[in-house]
């Protein structure tokens, strides 16, 4: 039965038309950026950042175009799409009146909560998934093979180089894995919003406004000491699985990080779930 249950959760969820939202947007986002790097303007900044390294131009390639996309979108626009759809998850049921025909049936109503939560996982790991393969795709695409891979990212103290496709496709790979784990607790607090007596919507902005107030203190110089206490510096764990030597142990102290942090919202959230009263 819990598969059964599950697979009609899943169900409901690509059901609603918000959920391919993300999709295409990143779609989108990765035609417009290919467009813009088309451009003479965009092309000489990057080759003077290789030229000043003493690097040439053929490390503009189709796999660091697939780690530039995603580096530079995934925050803002998957923080969004991730908050939209695990917003919805409770919130939108109560606002329709269809939870409390849900809740007629004989299961608990944190198994009932557990199944949606394992729902946002697999959504997130999908859109996530679909995210890196599009990317990759877009870029040999656009630059006729996967080449050699050169990723740059200050904030994480990063300027890596690799020669050899198959490491740069085997490290790309790593990171998507990665980074699927560490978004998942976007989709945990959209969750845990979405469980209180809130709209949707509500449930959707608090969570961006969580995750942007974290971001914008976090990239505050005053607070450089104190970086480990917000959640952005953890989810940014997978950038540094591209660290020439990888960095496993922070690496692991952040994804466990996360995973207490997702296991605090959804208990925060069950809490809330579980005391409401949906008759009224």
């Amino acid at each position: 039965m819990f598969f059964t249950q599950l697979n009609n959760e899943l169900l409901k969820l690509f059901a609603r038309k918000r959920t391919h939202i993300g999709f295409g947007a990143f779609v989108a986002a990765e035609f417009i950026i290919l467009l813009l790097l088309q451009l003479q303007r965009s092309k000489k900044t990057f080759t003077d950042l290789l030229t000043r390294n003493g690097y040439g131009f053929d490390y503009y390639s189709g796999i660091t175009l697939a780690v530039l996309m995603i580096l530079f979108t995934i925050f803002l626009l998957g923080g969004l799409y991730l908050a939209l759809v695990s917003g919805d998850m409770v919130a939108k049921e109560v606002e329709d009146g269809t939870m409390r025909m849900v809740l007629a049936r004989p299961i608990s109503r944190i198994r009932l909560l557990g199944i949606k939560w394992l729902a946002c996982m697999i959504y997130t790991f999908a859109l996530i998934l679909f995210i890196g393969g599009t990317s990759l795709l877009a870029g040999v695409l656009y630059r006729g093979g996967l080449g050699k891979l050169f990723i740059f990212a200050p904030h994480e103290q990063l300027f890596a180089i690799f020669d050899s496709p198959a490491e740069g496709v085997w490290r790309f790979a790593r990171a998507i894995f990665v980074l699927s784990l560490c978004i998942q607790v976007v989709s945990t607090l959209g969750l845990m919003f979405s469980c209180f007596n809130m709209k949707p919507a509500t449930a959707t902005i608090l969570t961006l406004s969580v995750m942007f107030v974290d971001f914008v203190l976090r990239n505050m110089p005053y607070f450089e000491g104190i970086q480990r206490w917000f959640i952005t510096y953890h989810t940014a764990c997978w950038v540094r699985t591209f660290h020439p030597i990888v960095p496993w142990w922070g690496i692991l102290e952040s994804l466990f990080c996360l995973f207490g942090l997702n296991v605090t919202f959804f208990v925060i959230g069950a809490m809330s779930f579980c005391a409401r009263d949906f008759k009224a």
